[in-house]
Formats: structure tokens, sequence, C-alpha cells
């Protein structure tokens, strides 16, 4: 086995950087979304709408990326939690064959002992021996008036008894021999499997030290497995908190957009019917005195740097709504209708009328746009162009 978590560790890392860029940048795209400068347009339920299921969409691909992470992550982690199976199978192999080691040694180590019994106790016998042959040559050849070999032989009563005691002389001289040959051979005997056991011991310790080197190694991957498991179930549990606050938002957004939808099909509707409702003449209309300047700051903030063909366009669908029975019937109704024109809402209109920002071109476009010109028809709406939206486009938008 070969260590694992260092290359676990940097897919983890690497997975959760590639999650908190993407989140990071859906944050930021959503927040520079409600940050930026307000457009000098008023902002249109379908431009919202078209906004909302951006985000949506950039919501559900950050949830798309965590859910795979998440998943890139179980699958991570079930292969290491099959590692780690493999390697407490290892520690508890290697575990028990230390304790078979340790078992064989001690055993060894009794061979040992009793094997250096039995020397002592070869020495002890064969210094016995070696002390009765001693005193059996000192009797037989020192003492040899009364009772040595030459003594014994030259009593003999007869020829035959004189062989029957060389005979014996002989036995004895063979069996002295044959307890020194045997002696020998057992100290031989003896220290061979002596040297030969602690042969065996010290290939047992060696193998001892290399199971608990293993052992040691074996726990150490052991550990880390289970730290990097660990890890990946703290990583895991992030990712689904992340998923869960995104299906969140995606919920949000959905009601959101259900509710824009809502909005901009009833806005449609009323441009509809805008179209076919009773419209007055310019003639019928009493202006009041403001209503110039009103009208006039409201195109400067609106269409301040279009043409000035767009500036009489906005113009023309802010007098089509006053002419418009579904609209207020005033320049001050149409213009502080409720959420209809941004610059209202984002207080810009009140500044430019505080100062008077309109140009001399703007109050051109404001004066004929009073006197009843338009050049986009009856439309009572305007937006920046986007996919799918028809209508009169002059400049930077179109008018429906």
């Amino acid at each position: 086995m070969t260590g694992f978590s260092e290359p676990n560790n940097r897919r983890i890392k690497s997975a959760f950087r590639r999650l908190a860029a993407l989140l990071l940048a859906l944050v930021l795209s959503i927040a520079f979304a409600g940050a930026v400068s307000t457009p000098a347009y008023a902002e249109t339920t379908l431009e919202k709408l078209e906004r909302a299921k951006r985000e949506r969409e950039q919501t559900q691909d950050a949830r798309e990326n965590a859910e795979d992470t998440r998943d890139s992550l179980k699958i991570a982690q079930n292969s290491l939690l099959g590692q780690l199976s493999t390697l407490n199978d290892d520690l508890d192999q290697v575990s028990t064959n230390l304790e078979l080691i340790e078992s064989d040694i001690a055993a060894k180590e009794a061979e040992i002992a009793n094997t250096r019994l039995e020397l002592e106790e070869a020495v002890r016998v064969e210094q016995e021996q070696y002390e009765d042959m001693k005193l059996r040559i000192k009797a037989m050849y020192e003492n040899s008036l009364n009772n040595g070999y030459l003594n014994l032989l030259l009593s003999s009563r007869s020829y035959t008894d004189f062989l029957n005691r060389n005979d014996y002389i002989e036995q004895i001289n063979r069996y002295d021999q044959r307890m020194l040959a045997e002696y020998q051979e057992c100290c031989r005997r003896v220290e061979e499997t002596q040297a030969r056991l602690e042969t065996e011991l010290t290939s047992l310790n060696v193998l001892r030290e290399e199971a608990l080197q293993e052992q040691r190694r074996v726990t150490e991957l052991v550990e880390a497995a289970q730290s990097s498991v660990t890890a990946y179930a703290n990583q895991i549990s992030d990712a689904e908190a992340t998923i869960g606050v995104l299906e969140s938002m995606i919920n949000e957004q959905d009601q959101g957009i259900a509710s824009l939808q809502k909005q901009y099909e009833e806005e449609l509707a009323l441009s509809r019917l805008a179209a076919q409702s009773a419209w007055r003449d310019i003639s019928q209309v009493n202006f009041e005195e403001g209503d110039r300047k009103l009208l006039a700051n409201l195109i400067y903030c609106e269409a301040g740097g279009e043409p000035y063909e767009g500036q009489v366009a906005v113009g023309a669908v802010v007098i089509n709504r006053v002419l418009s029975s579904r609209y207020p019937n005033t320049i001050v109704g149409v213009i502080y209708q409720n959420r209809q024109f941004s610059p209202v809402a984002s207080g810009r209109l009140a500044l430019a009328l505080a100062n008077d920002s309109a140009t001399s071109k703007c109050y051109q476009a404001a004066d004929e746009a009073m006197s009843g010109v338009t050049n986009v028809g009856q439309c009572v709406y305007f937006r920046t162009p986007i996919e799918g939206l028809t209508g009169i486009r002059i400049g930077g938008h179109i008018f429906y």
C-alpha cells in the first residue's frame, strides 16, 4: 500500500475552489446587477423577467456544480472507505503475524534455555566420568603393587584367567574411550543446536522488527485514511449545505420569475388594451404649469444621451399614455404612476428637477410631444432591445 492522503486532499481543495469560485461569481453577478448605475430608461417588467431568468440559470448552474462536487466527493470517499477496509485487514494480518513471531521467539528462547541446561548437564556428567576415570587410572597404574593392571594380570591363576583379566582391562579402556567419545559428540551436538537456535532467534528478532515497522506503517496509513474520510464527510456536509442554500435561492427566484411573468403578461395585455382603448385628441388635454419642465427633465433622465429622435419618442410615450384611457390623464399622473419610470424611484428625476438639468434639446422634444408629434405611433412602452421583442427601433431603445 502507498500513501494517498495528499492526492485526495488536492482533489478536495480543487473541487471546492471551483465551487467557491462559482458561488463568488454568482454572488458578485447578482450584487453588481443591483449596484450598476441607473439606466437612462425605465427597466421594463420584461427586462426584469429576463434578468431574473439569467440569475436563476446562474444559480441552477451553481447548484449543479455543487451536486457534481458532492457526488465526486462521495465517490472518492467510498473509494477511500474501501482502501481503509483493506488497510484494516492488512493491519489485522500484520498484528496476527507479529503475535505469531512473538510466540515463536518465546518458544525459541525456551529451547535455548533448555539446550543450555542440557549442555551444563553434559559437562557435569563428563566431569564425573573424568574424575572416575582418573581414579581408575590412578588405582591401576600408580598403585600397581596392589590393584594395578600389571598386578591384576600377574595374579592370574591360569592362562584363561589371564586372558579374561586382560579382556576386562580392555573393556574398561574401551568404555572410557566410548564415554569420552559420547561426551564429545553430545557437546558438539548441543553446541550446534545452541548455535542454530541462536541464529534462528536472531532471524526471528529481525522478523519481529520488520513486522513492527510494517505495523507502524499500516497504522499510519489507517490513521491518514480515517482522517481523509472525516475530511470528505465534512466537505460533503458543506456541499449539502451549499446545495440547500442554492435550492432555497432557486425557489425564491422561481417565485420571483412567476410574479414577473404574470406582471409582464399583464403589461402586454395592458399595452394591447391601450392600443384598442379610447384615445383623446391632443387638443383635449389641458397641460398644467410645470408639465413642460417635468417632461423635459424626464426625457433628460431617460434619453439624455440618445439622438434627438429618441428624445422625442420618449416624450411621445408619455403623451400617448396621457391620451389613452388606460392610463392617468395628466403628465404628472403618468410620470409618477407607481413603478413605471425608474428615475422616479431612484430619485434621479427629483435631482434633475431641482437643478433643471434638461437641455434645450430635451425641452424642444417635450414641446413637440406636447404638441401631438409622435414618431412611435401609439407605443406606450420602451426599453433597450432584447431578443424576441418587436417594435420601433430608435437609437438605443425599442418602442412598443
